[in-house]
């Protein structure tokens, strides 16, 4: 696929594409609900990003489309000097484009930002469940150096 990608933070209007890419694989389609209307926990979240400095809901267009999306949260930290960090979420591209290299520009340009930020680091976590993007982001450079946990409040 040539660069025709053109990254934008997320509008309200957005907000029915973003949910479609994250419930676009097995384990997204178990922990998202994209229905018509979208469920209000959506929403509300969309607003409570979209109102944090620190926080970016960014969608990858390509043409008229919106084909990708990942969320950006700039982590302010006492550790390593007081170096922020960038936390990467949510990362999705759509099923047409996988393994057409739409997933590197989209992390080569998130590295972009991080660097425009003063990040320290990148941080990121992948379920386990996902062997093709663990693949993927240990090709970018991203080292298993710690042991992620997580407790499910839900």
């Amino acid at each position: 696929m040539e660069n025709g990608l053109r990254f934008r933070d997320a509008a309200e209007a957005d907000l029915a594409a973003v949910v479609r890419l994250l419930a676009d694989d097995d384990l997204g389609r178990t922990r998202e609900r994209f229905a018509d209307p979208l469920p209000e926990s959506y929403l509300c979240a969309f607003r409570a990003i979209e109102s944090d400095p620190n926080n970016r809901l960014v969608v990858v267009e390509h043409g008229a489309d919106i084909v990708g999306c990942l969320q950006l949260t700039f982590i302010p930290n006492i550790s390593f000097q007081g170096g922020w960090r960038m936390q990467i979420e949510g990362v999705r591209i759509d099923a047409s484009l996988r393994g057409q290299g739409v997933g590197e520009m989209v992390f080569r340009w998130a590295i972009g930002e991080a660097r425009a930020r003063g990040c320290r680091m990148i941080q990121l976590t992948t379920n386990r469940a996902r062997p093709d993007a663990l693949r993927f982001y240990e090709r970018l450079g991203f080292v298993h150096s710690h042991a992620g946990m997580k407790l499910d409040l839900g």
